[in-house]
């Protein structure tokens, strides 16, 4: 079994080969971003556990790429509007 690996831009990083701990570290993950007011923890935290919870819940995958194309359809460029009538 190949081992699963998160890239992010140009940073890889080795998720556990358990499911449950890949599991265990999402949720972690996410309660952390949660707290993060608090100094050592950040809400950075929230989208990376959200990432490594969609590699094995299919429900936490949808929303991803839902939340993915989303992004995509509202960073693209719009072309001009042109009047009516021309």
């Amino acid at each position: 079994m190949s081992q699963r690996k998160l890239r992010l831009g140009r940073y890889t990083m080795a998720l556990p080969a358990s499911r449950l701990a890949r599991i265990g570290l999402g949720i972690v993950l996410v309660i952390g971003g949660i707290l993060g007011f608090l100094p050592i923890v950040g809400f950075w935290m929230i989208p990376l556990g959200i990432i490594v919870l969609s590699y094995d819940i299919a429900f936490i995958r949808r929303l991803r790429r839902k939340g993915w194309s989303w992004w995509q359809r509202r960073s693209r460029p719009r072309r001009p509007r042109r009047p009516h009538g021309e």
